[in-house]
């Protein structure tokens, strides 16, 4: 029955409708102390569930936003209908036989989902028309951030082929694979015992391989992704805006939704918190830290590089540290994957426990929710190596102990930069590789099971309805976990950029596979998701912007403490000539030497000495900046310290402070809204205008009675002698 006949004969009726829940029922009762003995003669309400109670009043159509309506969902939920869901229009691989009437399934599989349209730009607004406005501006969304990502692809494929070819001619790297050099300086063990004293030329290939990371060229790099990310989200709002103006949202409200049936179901017992639940969210945000940070220790501890020893034929390939750090990655990469599952559990938990009265509210709590707990998930383990490993560990001598026990890591002697890189590029690579294997085979297997399961004993006609029933159902949260994939690979690519300038390539290669995988997911393989509309990519947006401001300021750092940019700067500049440095002129000579202090080996406490020393040597070396044994002030910092420490902070504040300027000037002179949509709705209102004025001069002309000639002839006879009679 057509809705405007319902709610006409429901008004006239006067059938009451509930406009509220009763707030009253929830005070307390003063037989509650009773309420131990009394319960057991009620029915179990674990069995049979009491029902909401609400106030309620006579249904009037003109304040139809102040009644609760409830429909089809709720039914869902308590089992009476098993699915509903629109119909596909035909099979996806099937063309219409009526050329004027084409199948826009068929149409979307050929032009959009099918893997030889890789290449082909996205009909979004087929796709707007076939599944809604909600679904249509994810893919919008998605497929402008693949196009801005192609320019950061290109430029960040720039700075590695720079990196990689100039490599072999690094002054510093060179000094390192120097025999004479590198070969001679045998550094001191990285840890207590059971580590061995080595040289530091074993690391030739691995500061090689920093050479290409840790350069000028990433110091650029990170300036340009940080003003790419501000033209992304400015550029991506006034696409926004055209799509608003094309799909007629502009000035879309969203109604009041009805409440949730689960709302409804417990919405007698519990209230809504804000309290407790931030303090539910900081509580697991907090448990999620330290239990990523000591697995991460212990992963590090049980992968010592010298305790792998099965390594020892592949050495000239794959060196011991190598291993150690890839093989640290990849068993990260795991927990990563398997504590999603936990992670996505509680967050679930915590949003059902604050009882989000509509839809949109429950996915707004659980959108912020779900990114705290996969960002802590993800970025802990990078966090981590960019900014607390190796940053504490004292000198051999003197080693810093976490709760005084365990020694603090170092960093591999290629340094941590490497780590980070590694890290990234494993968590990255196998995260895009799972999920998308994931995407294409669940489903598929799914209704290949269903299908054999539901075969009939005939080969009849199988309508289009019971077709479409065999296929996957989009879950509620189907879309949000689409965005949040994307978002916290956007994390990825913007948030440690400088350490892995190859992450926009890719994130690029990803995302071309990402939106034919998922459009031949929603095409072939589930019902019709009902259409929804929406205005905007909702709290994704803000979240985005939040991920763009942090990215400057860690990549700062990263450039600043995590790699060797700025103490070879301040080498290169100051300590390289006169009167630091035995040089007339500025060079990278003598850097390693200068960057690597001197212990004696006889200052080792008996609980870190090492239990072999193998070779001929009183003294051996480590990465700091300290005086040598003898000087009066031994194993304190010396001035280049704080030379490193100075100049690390000016450029953190420097370029923060030129990076938000710029960003801040962007985002200022570009617009919002284009130019030729505001005349475009200007128009639009004023043809409106146009139209309404038109319209009711028609209304005004209608209701005017014709007037009859003689009426007027016989007024105008009347008018004359009234004149006549004045001039008189």
């Amino acid at each position: 029955m057509p809705w405007d006949v319902l709610c006409t004969y429901a008004e006239v009726l006067h059938i009451k409708l509930p406009i509220q829940p009763n707030d009253l029922s929830s005070r307390p009762s003063p037989w509650r102390f009773f309420s131990c003995i009394t319960k057991h003669f009620y029915p179990n309400e674990e069995l049979i569930t009491k029902e909401t109670e609400f106030f309620t009043a006579p249904f009037e159509k003109d304040r139809l936003d102040y009644f609760y309506k409830f429909g089809i969902t709720k039914l869902l939920d308590g089992g009476v209908y098993k699915a509903a869901y629109p119909l596909h229009d035909c099979r996806f691989n099937v063309k219409s036989q009526e050329e004027s009437c084409p199948n826009e399934r068929f149409l979307l599989y050929e032009e959009w989902a099918h893997p030889k349209s890789f290449y082909k730009m996205q009909p979004l607004n087929l796709i707007r028309k076939y599944y809604g406005e909600k679904i249509g501006i994810y893919f919008a969304w998605l497929g402008f951030y693949t196009i801005m990502l192609a320019l950061a692809a290109v430029v960040g494929l720039g700075c590695f082929i720079y990196g990689y070819r100039t490599r072999d001619t690094s002054t510093w790297s060179m000094e390192v694979c120097d025999p004479d050099i590198g070969g001679k300086i045998v550094m001191c063990p990285q840890c207590d015992k059971e580590c061995k004293y080595w040289r530091l030329n074993s690391t030739c290939e691995a500061s090689k391989k920093l050479c290409i990371f840790d350069n000028f060229g990433t110091l650029v790099f990170a300036v340009f992704m940080s003003i790419w990310v501000t033209l992304f989200l400015e550029f991506w709002k006034r696409y926004q805006a055209e799509l608003e103006y094309t799909w007629d949202t502009v000035e879309f409200l969203e109604q009041e939704q009805p409440p949730r049936p689960e709302y409804e179901a417990k919405c007698i017992y519990e209230r809504k918190n804000p309290i407790t639940g931030i303090l539910l969210i900081l509580a697991s945000i907090v448990a999620i830290i330290v239990y990523r940070l000591a697995a991460f220790f212990a992963f590090s501890a049980k992968l010592r590089a010298q305790d792998l020893k099965e390594l020892e034929p592949l050495k000239e390939y794959v060196t011991p540290q190598m291993a150690t750090s890839v093989t640290a990655s990849l068993i990260s990469f795991v927990v990563i994957m398997i504590l999603n599952v936990l992670y996505e559990r509680v967050a679930i938990w915590i949003t059902d426990f604050e009882l989000p009265r509509t839809r949109t509210d429950y996915e707004n709590s659980l959108t912020l929710k779900m990114f705290l707990f996969q960002f802590v998930n993800y970025y802990s383990s990078c966090f981590y190596i960019a900014f607390a490993k190796g940053k504490a560990v004292g000198y051999p001598g003197d080693p810093v102990y976490l709760l005084g026990k365990y020694r603090n890591e170092e960093c591999d002697p290629g340094g941590c930069l490497i780590e980070l890189t590694t890290q990234l590029s494993i968590i990255m690579g196998g995260k895009a590789i799972w999920n998308n294997i994931q995407e294409v085979l669940l489903p598929w297997v799914k209704n290949l099971i269903s299908r054999f399961c539901t075969r009939g004993p005939s080969e009849k006609v199988i309508p289009r309805w019971e077709q479409d029933y065999r296929l996957q159902s989009l879950s509620k949260l189907g879309l949000f976990y689409e965005y949040l994939e994307m978002v916290i690979q956007f994390g990825f690519v913007t948030l440690f950029v400088a350490s892995f300038p190859l992450a926009p390539v890719l994130a690029l290669v990803n995302n071309l596979f990402e939106i034919r995988v998922d459009a031949w997911k929603i095409t072939t393989q589930f019902r019709r998701i009902v259409p929804e509309k929406a205005q905007d990519i909702g709290a994704w947006q803000p979240i985005l912007q939040g991920v763009a401001i942090l990215a400057v300021a860690t990549n700062a750092m990263i450039i600043a403490f995590t790699s060797d940019m700025i103490p070879r700067l301040v080498y290169y500049w100051s300590f390289s000539v006169y009167p630091y440095g035995d040089h007339f002129n500025n060079t990278m000579e003598g850097y390693i030497n200068s960057s690597l202090s001197i212990f004696n080996i006889n200052d080792f406490s008996n609980h870190s000495r090492p239990m072999k020393t193998p070779y001929n040597i009183t003294t051996c070396r480590y990465r700091d900046f300290r005086y040598a044994p003898g000087h009066p002030k031994q194993y304190e910092y010396t001035i280049y310290y704080w030379h490193v420490i100075a100049a690390k902070m000016a450029f953190i504040i420097v370029l923060e402070h030129i990076v938000y300027m710029t960003k801040f000037v962007l985002a200022y002179v570009i617009p919002d809204v284009p130019y030729a949509v505001k005349e475009q709705i200007k128009r639009e209102k004023y043809l409106t205008q146009v139209v309404l004025h038109e319209t009711n001069l028609k209304l005004v002309s209608k209701r005017l009675k014709p007037i009859d000639d003689g009426i007027v002839k016989f007024a105008e006879v009347n008018l004359t002698r009234e004149e006549m009679d004045s001039d008189d």
